[in-house]
């Protein structure tokens, strides 16, 4: 079993002590590799040996000299920064559609730069002011000509967690909108002075109704989409296993067998058709941290 979900490998050196200074950011710059990004969060990819996708670089000459870049950081003494850039003629994917078929400084990279692209987007003026503000620190923060203030990327917490009743079941959820048989892990935003295991009892309760002991984190994972980083738990099930589902936030949640869940998890990951008979037809792909969860709860590795 994995001891970590893919996307919180960490596979390259972020280098920040470089981000201030221009001149080392010209010079790395002129030798980096340019992960181009779009605004939808898209990136160029060729196809490799065996037909697998990977990401296709680009050389700094390559890159329009107007357009946003972002130094990422540096890996086997190569420096490595993002661009973005509107979708040409090729093949651009989403990381979503990559899923497990980059490799982990792919797939962390990527990572990086949609976050910091997704920030960009949404934090143009200043919070304070109202001003314009420009990028800098190598698009790490953004500052207001203005009235001088310093604006750095923002991260939401979010708890994911796979509770279970200490024996053969787990409870996992069908949300609004996702159609039927596709089932994760529960998971919600963490609350202005909430600690992250209030915050797992509080989810799980406004969801679907149960109460839950022995909170216990197991790992974290960045969610790019546009700002989470994935904060997951697993909990026991404290009391009355009956369900009450919230019906804004859910469409139905149940307790499945090892069996039921193993079965969905072997039809998702072949592409295969599922037994339309059956609940749970689908579940979280492994790029997530839900199925990571999931996976160590098959396993029997989970608290």
């Amino acid at each position: 079993m994995s001891v970590q979900p893919l996307l919180s490998a960490t596979v390259f050196d972020r280098a920040a002590q470089h981000r201030g200074d221009l001149r080392w950011l010209a010079d790395a710059w002129e030798r980096s590799r340019v992960l181009c990004v779009s605004p939808k969060s898209a990136t160029p990819v060729v196809t490799g040996a065996g037909g697998v996708p990977q990401l296709s670089y680009r050389a700094a000459a390559d890159v329009p000299p107007a357009v946003p870049r972002r130094f990422l950081g540096v890996a086997g003494g190569v420096p490595y920064f993002a661009a973005t850039l509107e979708p040409d003629d090729g093949d651009w994917r989403t990381l979503r559609e990559l899923g497990l078929a980059v490799d982990e400084l792919a797939a962390g990279l990527f990572t990086a730069a949609i976050a910091l692209e997704q920030w960009h987007q949404r934090h143009t003026h200043c919070p304070l002011c109202g001003a314009p503000t420009v990028e800098a620190n190598g698009g790490w923060t953004r500052t207001c000509p203005q009235d001088g203030s310093e604006h750095f990327p923002r991260t939401d917490p979010a708890v994911i967690m796979l509770i279970h009743d200490g024996a053969d079941l787990a409870l996992l959820g069908n949300g609004a909108g996702w159609g039927p048989g596709r089932y994760s892990t529960l998971a919600g935003f963490v609350e202005p002075g909430e600690s992250l295991e209030s915050a797992v009892a509080r989810e799980v309760y406004e969801e679907v109704g149960v109460a839950v002991r022995d909170v216990r984190y197991v790992a974290s994972q960045p969610w790019p989409f546009p700002s989470s980083l994935m904060l997951g738990f697993s909990g026991r099930l404290d009391g009355d296993a009956a369900l009450r589902v919230d019906p804004v936030e859910m469409q139905a949640a149940g307790w499945f067998t090892r069996a039921e869940v193993q079965r969905a998890a072997d039809w998702s990951d072949a592409g295969t058709e599922p037994d339309p008979r059956a609940t749970v037809r689908s579940i979280s792909p492994k790029l997530s941290i839900s199925r990571f969860l999931i996976d160590l709860w098959l396993a029997g590795e989970l608290p």
